[in-house]
């Protein structure tokens, strides 16, 4: 008998989060141990925001509907449906959206979103 060669993914991990954010990972550690790629269906609230962070991974993000603020070296560029950003693993970001809607977008990091990557800096 052969070996599927592909994963349907119908019921993703969705991720504990404490900020109103809804994180659906459906590939990536959380969800099947996957360390080489994540890919997220999230939405984020109005007025939601990240600490800054500096990744040890590349970072996709596709906006889907609504706004997201980056500010990627002190730069800060909002992206609206439709549009899309790569973010080179080792650059400071702050994601937000203080705008009135909630944002839908997909994120997909190379390598895969993890804890230990991510180097969330304190509030």
């Amino acid at each position: 008998m052969m070996k599927k060669k592909y994963t349907i993914q119908k019921s993703p991990f969705v991720v504990p989060t404490t900020d109103g954010k809804l994180i659906e990972e459906h590939f990536g550690n959380a969800t099947n141990n996957n360390k080489e790629v994540s890919i997220a269906h999230m939405f984020a609230p109005a007025g939601w925001s990240e600490p800054y962070q500096t990744p040890e991974f590349d970072e996709y993000t596709y906006i889907i509907k609504g706004k997201k603020q980056f500010i990627i070296d002190g730069e800060t560029i909002v992206l609206e449906a439709g549009q899309s950003i790569k973010i080179e693993k080792n650059t400071r970001v702050q994601y937000s959206n203080p705008f009135a809607d909630k944002c839908e977008y997909i994120a997909i990091c190379l390598p895969a979103f993890s804890m230990d990557l991510v180097n969330r800096e304190e509030d």
